[in-house]
């Protein structure tokens, strides 16, 4: 049900004054020089992850749209960004260790499929024996296949699991063209595949056609930074970035020179990426063409990456949602929209406070129990 929110602004201000205090409440230095650390993709994705979530509460679950604006308007980049850090990793994982394709779909499948069974098998339950909802057997069973062609928010088993059947189609098709020598060509080889199916507008994924189109490119451009990431010398080819791998060859010289520029510069550095980021936050480009929309989002994506390998703390709290990001995607929406506990009783600002720490703790726990069944059907196989 949507929840019907009074002082929308005054709510926003307020929650938005608590989440600044819950980042500098949690902000370290950083310890980790390399270039592009784990804890740094970790931030990434729980910046990611709440973007999403952000946007869901504030566009879809109540009725004022002016609730939680402009933390409401980024889930096109946070999805962006989830895409391209998913091919950064899988890049860099297939150059330091190739898998064969059977162990390849065996690790990744089963980490991708293990948390939706579960909260598949959850929600349906709690669907057909609280609300008395019932969907039909062959949206079940494509639900369970990982196939999902629609995307209404209100009438779907979970609307944003849209992404997951696009995921998918990555990681299905990315051992089989990837080649070790030529990343960039398996790059664009994943870019053009999609892009020439959906050009010819399926009619089996014309309810998803607009959100496939829009995030085409932040995948395959992820792969290319993977690449780069991990051979940065092979720009050397190139006259132009010759100067660019010489500084990336060892990567902890950009952390040294981040390190030892001058502080007005570095602050001033800074604030432009903020604002240049906060310009694209309030002009997204949304409803004015795909093509615009991905490429102002990809900018933005862009701009955010830049801004986090550059500075000079780290923030936990962003650090926490990353790590069940996952997790905190496949359950938020049905717990927010269809078994609400805070938003019928608090103060919009207060329930969104507690949704986040419920829905964490929840994570938490679908990400131990998906492992611990895990592990058992590793030890049976």
């Amino acid at each position: 049900m949507i929840k019907s929110i009074s002082n929308p602004i005054e709510a926003t201000w307020i929650f938005s004054i608590i989440l600044i205090i819950a980042l500098l409440a949690t902000a370290r230095r950083k310890k980790d020089n390399d270039f592009f650390s784990l804890a740094l993709t970790q931030e990434l994705k729980g910046l990611a992850i709440l973007a999403v979530v952000f946007s869901h509460f504030g566009y879809f679950l109540t009725s004022d749209n002016h609730f939680l604006f402009p933390l409401s308007t980024l889930a096109g980049v946070g999805v962006n960004l989830f895409l391209l850090l998913s091919g950064l990793g899988l890049v860099t994982s297939a150059l330091k260790k190739p898998l064969p394709i059977f162990q390849f779909y065996k690790k990744r499948l089963l980490k991708l499929f293990a948390p939706l069974w579960i909260t598949l098998i959850v929600f349906l339950t709690l669907d057909y024996f609280v609300l008395h909802l019932t969907y039909s057997w062959p949206v079940v069973l494509q639900a369970f296949l990982g196939i999902f062609r629609h995307a209404n928010l209100y009438t779907d088993i979970n609307s944003p699991l849209w992404y997951f059947t696009l995921i998918l189609f990555y990681y299905l098709i990315f051992p089989l063209v990837f080649s070790k020598k030529y990343p960039w060509l398996s790059a664009l080889i994943i870019y053009f595949v999609p892009y020439f199916i959906l050009r010819e507008n399926p009619g089996w994924l014309i309810n998803v056609l607009g959100m496939y189109q829009v995030h085409l490119m932040a995948f395959p451009l992820g792969m290319i930074f993977g690449w780069l990431f991990y051979n940065p010398g092979c720009l050397a080819r190139l006259p132009w970035f010759k100067v660019i791998a010489e500084k990336l060859k060892c990567q902890n010289k950009f952390a040294k020179l981040v390190k030892n520029i001058k502080p007005a510069s570095y602050y001033f550095l800074m604030i432009s990426l903020i604002v240049f980021i906060m310009h694209f936050v309030c002009y997204s480009g949304v409803g004015e063409g795909l093509d615009k929309e991905q490429w102002i989002s990809i900018i933005t994506v862009l701009a955010i990456m830049f801004l986090f390998i550059i500075k000079k703390i780290e923030f936990k709290l962003f650090y926490w949602f990353g790590v069940y990001s996952y997790e905190i995607y496949l359950i938020h929406w049905p717990l927010a929209y269809r078994y609400d506990v805070f938003y019928k009783y608090l103060p919009a600002w207060l329930a969104t406070v507690f949704c986040l720490a419920f829905v964490w703790f929840l994570s938490k726990g679908l990400n131990k129990l998906s492992k611990i069944i895990l592990s058992k059907t590793v030890k049976l196989n």
